[in-house]
């Protein structure tokens, strides 16, 4: 591999428009052209379906398999020596989120979430087993935690039930190791419909610890619903999961996930790729105001030449650039091994925040028309409102970073 990093004056540079600091030169060449290559199939092959798509609330399932040939959660050329690094990991997500958060989210729920709950809570055998089909997609799985009524509150209001029944086995080939018994419901999982299994988090009633399972999509007493009525990421399908007396084997179960700090774990490690979700999408709304100020004439002249106009853009700009840079270098951290709940939740809290300005800056510069789908604006504007929320509200982020200012924790039992 190419470990040089850098873009020359001959070289092409991915994000020269909304990357002003030129975060992309800490990319090595390899890793740009792999971005590249995600590039050229998202412009060629996913954006004229966007428009349509966002409006019928269906998600293009004809991309799904294309975007997983691409090879980019794990590329070949950049694992010859040693796992892909973190800031290709976060530049992938950026470049997914700059065309459309609902494709981020899709393809993130797995290289994201379930390959992160699987990488923290499977033990060493069981990581050996699911790991390659997780990188590869043969083996298709979803994050299941929060419920109808507990979200910001799931640590300690974590509603559904796992009940052990032993078996007659010792753990060796074919014997019962015994079963457990899940009992709930679990709401606003994306891509639950087309996953394999579900990564489901329960509470064990013989100890009151959160323990976590594989349960087959398809399994008895499984049933999901489409969340209809979206104003936000309606691409991606969100189900409603209901799980009634359904059986998984204790083999299925995570074996290093016995309490919720083993889930928190995970949860500080996912909140760092929504950081960089909401990075992305400020990038692509900024984009597509700014060429379409740049062609609208108004006046007698183009709406980029407006001083009020351009004020804007620098301040959707400036959220671009200090956004970048808290996601590069709390992924710098990361690769580390410096994982801290405080980081990723002020990174999610702040980029969120930025975003939701930058959003709204955008489909203002582009007047009456940033309401529709034409100018690409509105789709970020309403998308932008989902992961808003999701990995943790703006609220629950502030309490994590204010425990870790203080001392004191200001969250209510």
């Amino acid at each position: 591999m190419t470990t040089t990093t850098g873009s020359t004056a001959t070289d092409q540079r991915l994000y020269s428009v909304a990357d002003w600091y030129d975060a992309e030169a800490l990319l090595t060449t390899e890793e740009r052209q792999v971005l590249g290559r995600l590039r050229g199939f998202l412009d060629a092959q996913a954006k004229p379906l966007l428009a349509e798509y966002w409006e019928r609330g269906e998600f293009p399932e004809q991309l799904a398999r294309p975007l997983i040939d691409l090879d980019i959660m794990e590329p070949a050329e950049l694992t010859v020596e040693a796992p892909a690094r973190g800031i290709y990991h976060g530049f992938r997500i950026f470049e997914l989120a700059r065309t459309d958060a609902s494709l981020a989210t899709w393809y993130t729920a797995q290289a994201g979430l379930f390959r992160t709950a699987i990488r923290v809570g499977a033990s060493e055998d069981q990581q050996r087993e699911w790991m390659p089909k997780v990188i590869d997609f043969s083996l298709k799985g979803v994050f299941s935690l929060t419920e109808p009524e507990h979200g910001s509150d799931i640590a300690g209001g974590l509603a559904t039930t796992a009940r052990f029944e032993p078996g007659t086995g010792d753990g060796g080939t074919g014997s019962d190791d015994g079963t457990w018994v899940l009992d709930g419901a679990k709401r606003w999982i994306g891509g639950a419909s087309t996953a394999d299994v579900l990564c489901v988090f329960a509470r064990d009633v013989a100890d009151g610890q959160v323990k976590a399972f594989l349960v087959d999509r398809t399994a008895a007493g499984v049933s999901l619903e489409k969340i209809h009525g979206k104003t936000s990421l309606r691409m991606m399908q969100n189900a409603h999961i209901t799980l009634n007396k359904v059986r998984v084997p204790e083999a299925m179960r995570l074996h290093n996930v016995n309490s919720f700090k083993d889930v928190a774990a995970m949860l500080r490690a996912m909140r760092s790729d929504v950081a960089w979700i909401a990075t992305g999408i400020q990038a692509g709304a900024f984009e597509a105001a700014l060429a379409y100020v740049m062609e609208r004439q108004q006046f007698g002249r183009s709406l980029g030449s407006f001083q009020l106009v351009q004020e804007k853009l620098a301040r959707m700009l400036g959220n671009i650039t200090a956004s970048l840079s808290l996601v590069v270098r709390l992924t710098e951290q990361q690769s580390w091994g410096i994982y801290r709940d405080q980081d990723s939740a002020l990174a999610k809290m702040q980029t969120s925040l930025m975003m939701r300005e930058t959003v709204g800056l955008a489909r203002e510069v582009v007047g009456g028309n940033g309401i529709t789908l034409a100018a690409d604006v509105a789709r970020f504007h309403a998308d932008a409102e989902a992961v808003y929320s999701y990995e943790g509200t703006h609220e629950i982020n502030a309490l994590i970073i204010g425990r870790a200012l203080t001392g004191a924790s200001a969250f209510t039992s």
